[in-house]
């Protein structure tokens, strides 16, 4: 396969050009999105109740276009999936990502129109390869196949729409090129059973040619693991000896890293974060070692910010890339070629650089905790969370907090429950180590704990294996793209957790 992969990565470079004109012309090629959006929705039921066909400018859009959340379209999915068309997007959309992500057990369904996962979803997959073969030139990725560990996809009560995780439809509808590089087989890679699945998966990639891996930390950890068991090898580059890259997305990475390290204890292994999404995929890192990623300006959706301090209030203002600051932190907003429109969709970014615009996820909207003014994020419990584990010689597997509550029912700390793989030997200095790096991740949290006066030291419940898949399964969220909750400003989640925790002493 090397004559390939010498003849694809010729004809994928080519693409490289595109986005270097991109990078050097931001705001103009979102511009030009921006209005190519707007004629492609002009005609449509939404585009009529705005007058789309009045907007000439941005402001315009500002002014009338409200801000909108997943439950303002569902009225317009259902009908979609019933057979109504021209609602929200001018061409026929019959295929739906259903997704949850991590803002609760009510599923959505995302839709997914036909040059929303060729200008997106596929540009961005091939996008991604491109970017990564200009950061490493000596790559042989396509000599080999891609595992990818994707969703499956759901039975539907009519023949008029498709509907599965966002990784299945990519999958289901793969050109016939791609689909060459990929592995397992279609058959296995979209069943719904996720034991079977996870069985099938080793059974068939286990002798195969496998250069890269694609796919949620949580779950590629629990497939690579299951590998190493099957097959009685130390490690995976034992399995697949040319392995080189795996491109992670969904959540951070950051606490799954040192797991990885030791199922492919390779100083050679290659790490890329993506950032990819039932509703589109909208950032690759294109830097060696910098975890930063590249925003995608061309793939048919429109970029829009809201700083996180403004959440909640009715109107609150709304930035546009030209005027985004870095090291702000901003809700994201985006307008797309699917008919989601000023879509609130619930992570947050910072910007680490303008001109080219490259950003890091840094939680969501609603995976937070500020019970008295703390205002604590995602990122900032995923770093001290690194740090706790490095300086306790421990690996974590999962992880979630929530307010602790006292009986009088007032917020008086923070509760933790967290499962390892290698449990620190003294529980206690984690707990201090987490408290310390938490407080130098977030000034707000720190002066909160000043003196134990607001808030007292977190509790923290070390449980025991198996914890968080109970958990899930009895959600009905065991693979693809499900994922756990980090942070949560209430209870529901981590009760629910704690039900099936077997605490360790």
């Amino acid at each position: 396969m090397m004559l390939i992969n010498n003849i694809v990565y010729q004809f994928m470079r080519s693409r490289y050009g595109q986005i270097k004109r991109y990078v050097d012309h931001s705001l103009e090629v979102q511009n030009s999105i921006f209005h190519q959006l707007i004629a492609a929705g002009k005609n449509t039921e939404w585009g009529r109740k705005y007058d789309y066909a009045s907007i000439k400018k941005w402001e315009h859009y500002n002014e009338r276009v409200p801000i909108s959340e997943y439950g303002v379209f569902k009225p317009y999915v259902q009908r979609m999936q019933q057979g109504e068309q021209n609602l929200l997007w001018n061409t026929p959309i019959k295929m739906f990502a259903k997704s949850s992500g991590t803002s609760g057990s009510t599923s959505k369904y995302i839709p997914v129109s036909k040059e929303a996962l060729k200008q997106c979803h596929y540009k961005g997959g091939v996008d991604m390869l491109i970017l990564y073969c200009n950061m490493y030139s000596s790559s042989k990725i396509f000599s080999g196949y891609n595992l990818a560990l994707g969703g499956s996809k759901q039975s539907n009560p009519s023949d008029s729409y498709y509907c599965g995780d966002v990784s299945a439809i990519i999958m289901d509808n793969l050109p016939r090129w791609a689909e060459h590089f990929r592995a397992p087989k279609r058959e296995i890679a979209l069943m719904n059973e996720w034991e079977n699945k996870l069985n099938r998966m080793v059974e068939s990639t286990s002798k195969q040619n496998i250069v890269s891996l694609a796919g949620v930390p949580s779950w590629m950890s629990l497939l690579l693991q299951r590998c190493l068991e099957t097959t009685g090898k130390a490690h995976i580059g034992e399995v697949w000896k040319n392995i080189e890259v795996y491109f992670h997305g969904g959540v951070d990475f950051l606490p799954y890293k040192q797991k990885f390290k030791q199922l492919i204890p390779n100083e050679d292994m290659r790490y890329v974060n993506i950032y990819n999404a039932s509703e589109g995929y909208f950032g690759i890192q294109d830097q060696k070692n910098v975890a930063d990623m590249l925003l995608l300006l061309d793939n048919g959706v429109y970029y829009e910010f809201v700083e996180t301090c403004h959440l909640g209030e009715e109107h609150p203002p709304v930035v546009q890339l030209a005027d985004v600051e870095v090291g702000k932190n901003y809700a994201l907003l985006i307008t797309t070629n699917a008919g989601l429109w000023r879509y609130l969709i619930g992570d947050t970014v910072t910007f680490t650089s303008k001109y080219p615009f490259r950003i890091q996820i840094t939680g969501r909207t609603r995976n937070y905790i500020n019970v008295c003014g703390e205002e604590l994020i995602e990122d900032n419990s995923n770093h001290a969370i690194k740090k706790a584990c490095s300086e306790t010689n421990s690996v974590i597997k999962e992880y979630t907090a929530a307010p602790y509550i006292s009986e009088d029912k007032k917020p008086i700390g923070h509760e933790w429950v967290i499962e390892f793989e290698q449990e620190p030997t003294d529980k206690d200095l984690f707990v201090k180590l987490l408290d310390s790096a938490l407080k130098t991740e977030n000034s707000d949290y720190e002066a909160k704990r000043y003196k134990d006066l607001i808030l007292k030291t977190p509790v923290v419940n070390f449980v025991k294996d198996g914890t968080f898949m109970r958990w899930l399964t009895e959600k009905n969220k065991l693979g693809g793209q499900h994922k756990v909750p980090r942070l949560k400003n209430s209870r529901e989640v981590i009760d629910e957790i704690l039900k099936h925790a077997n605490i360790l002493e």
